[in-house]
């Protein structure tokens, strides 16, 4: 059974009772549902996903004050379910921290965020990590009452501002330039395959970002890049390029060959860039890209920071 259906289930046979029961007063301040650290919160979860911090639970989000005034009882009441169910008991380490269970709303955010509201300005958007933004939305909301967590879901959901996705994307580019278009080739040309290796791994993570920067999707941590890069609808053909890209070797051998998948990715990136009207250009060579981003950018202080600066 996966993570979600698992929770879902546990909810609909006993949280609903807890919340109309023991937790009736505090009803219309509850929020429910399963978001945040997990594969099963990106629905990636499989067999293996069961050895650790995985099996039934929840999580209640209430509003920060009422967290503050009643946050014991609450906690006590989450606690007295069930800690087996469908044949499945939840197994916590200290190394994955709370994951299910009742929340403050604001600390919640806070965790991913670093912020005790929905954030307000580019700069606060640029120094999120774009893996916590994907943590802090993902999952499933099962009920809420006062729609207080599902407001700053949607204000996260709705994401970044335009300025930001700009100096996000140029950085992407720049990052592409840099290890793939430049560095990888004269790495192999140079017989250095340990910094090829390394290369060709910067460039296939910076694309996997600007692939989901380019669906207005935040890309997770790093081993379900291209899981979560398999989803999406743009870049279809990218994405497989980077898959192979990552399949096949340094060598001297294969080096044309892994060149020529880089410039391919790129040039679908510096496509949809020009049709999308980002930039005025076609060139293939990302640094051009990066720069004419750059220019676009009304906030004087993103247009100021360095091109590879995103946080």
């Amino acid at each position: 059974m996966k993570g979600m259906e698992l929770a879902r289930a546990y909810y609909e046979d006993y949280g609903r009772a807890l919340i109309d029961g023991p937790l009736a007063a505090y009803k219309s301040a509850i929020a429910v549902g399963l978001v945040g650290e997990g594969s099963e919160c990106f629905g990636y979860d499989d067999a293996f996903s069961t050895d650790h911090d995985f099996g039934p639970g929840f999580c209640i989000w209430v509003p920060q004050a009422l967290y503050d005034q009643a946050g014991a009882a609450l906690e006590a009441a989450y606690a007295s379910l069930p800690e087996e169910y469908l044949g499945y008991r939840r197994v916590a380490t200290p190394q994955a921290g709370k994951r299910v269970g009742v929340w403050g709303i604001e600390a919640f955010y806070a965790r991913y965020t670093g912020l005790a509201r929905p954030p307000r300005d580019n700069l606060e958007w640029l120094r999120i990590p774009e893996d916590f933004l994907a943590v802090a939305t993902n999952g499933e909301v099962f009920f809420d009452a006062p729609g207080l967590f599902s407001q700053w879901r949607a204000q996260l959901l709705d994401f970044y501002p335009e300025d930001v996705l700009r100096k996000k994307l140029a950085c992407r580019c720049a990052i592409m330039a840099q290890s793939g278009q430049y560095n990888y080739g004269r790495s192999m040309a140079r017989g250095d395959g340990h910094a090829a290796y390394l290369a060709c791994a910067t460039f296939i993570q910076s694309a996997l970002s600007a692939i989901h920067l380019l669906n207005g999707r935040y890309a997770p941590f790093y081993k379900w890049l291209f899981r979560s890069a398999e989803d999406l609808p743009l870049f279809r053909a990218s994405v497989l390029r980077l898959k192979a890209l990552a399949e096949t070797p340094d060598s001297a051998d294969h080096g044309p060959e892994k060149c020529a998948l880089i410039e391919a990715v790129c040039t679908d990136i510096a496509d949809h860039l020009a049709a999308r009207g980002y930039t005025q250009t076609r060139e293939p060579f990302l640094q051009v890209q990066g720069e004419a981003l750059i220019r676009g950018i009304a906030d004087s202080r993103l247009r100021a920071m360095h091109i590879m600066v995103d946080k």
